[in-house]
């Protein structure tokens, strides 16, 4: 028989995974049958977290999830107070009084929170668009930096903002002491191996956990999301003009929504 290697990185060793893959956190995906699934085969499940509509709702996700899984998992909180106004602080208090394994924080700043989260034995996850947002946010005192290219959907970008995983990732080695991870157009065995062998020690996924039986989406979308006729084109960059570049499939809906951006609305 093949001895299999484990994939220990200092991820894996500081949340208690198995291996270094983290689910994205999805909008209306990332709930408690998602994260368990994910968590229950080795990897870091994420529910999302304003995907409940209050923060007492997020707190009875995380205990369903519970029910599901004896894993680690974690918890998205995107900070966008324009588009996504709600009560960040309850809902933080609620990922640190459930000592979630796990805060995954995209959008803005994780500054606020870092002790709060630390305090109750939380790590951190910022999933930063920029090595702006990356320097900002190891100097905040995350515990990993999600290093998030144009290739992903990562909320917050500026519509200018066109620089890919790899060019961001090169950098960051470069010039970040805290771990790293990546995120972005990551959905295969040979992208983990090359993230490694780069120097992060985690590769985040989204679409490929979005094509799964677990997640609440259509079939025909998963069917179509994994034919072979959905290729390297198939996405495109919606919302530029409000700041906050995000990557879809493309469809009769993301075509219109450019056209209305391309007419200035």
């Amino acid at each position: 028989s093949i001895a299999v290697m484990p994939l220990v990185t200092k991820f894996t060793e500081k949340v208690g995974v198995k291996y270094p893959i983290i689910q994205g956190g999805m909008n209306q995906v990332g709930f408690a049958e998602m994260a368990a699934a994910v968590s229950n085969a080795g990897a870091l499940g994420i529910i999302t977290g304003l995907t409940q509509p209050t923060p007492e709702d997020l707190r009875k996700e995380i205990r369903r999830c519970r029910t599901m899984t004896d894993k680690p998992f974690g918890v998205n909180v995107t900070i966008l107070p324009m588009l996504l106004p709600a009560d960040y602080d309850a809902y933080i208090e609620v990922v640190c009084s459930e000592k979630v394994a796990v805060c995954e924080i995209s959008g803005g700043s994780p500054k606020k929170y870092v002790k709060q989260l630390h305090d109750a034995g939380v790590v951190i996850v910022h999933k930063s668009a920029t090595m702006m947002h990356a320097i900002k946010a190891q100097e905040a005192g995350v515990d990993f930096v999600e290093i998030a290219g144009f290739e992903s959907s990562v909320a917050g970008r500026k519509g200018d903002d066109d620089i890919g995983t790899w060019v961001i990732l090169t950098k960051a080695l470069e010039k970040l002491k805290v771990p790293i991870l990546v995120s972005g157009a990551s959905a295969t065995g040979r992208q983990l191996a090359m993230v490694l062998a780069a120097g992060g020690h985690g590769m985040t996924m989204g679409t490929r956990f979005l094509a799964t039986q677990e997640a609440p989406v259509k079939a025909g979308i998963k069917e179509r999301i994994a034919s072979a006729e959905a290729d390297e084109f198939s996405t495109t960059l919606v919302l530029k003009s409000f700041e906050n570049a995000t990557r879809v499939f493309k469809n009769k809906v993301a075509n219109q929504i450019l056209e209305l951006e391309k007419n200035k609305w």
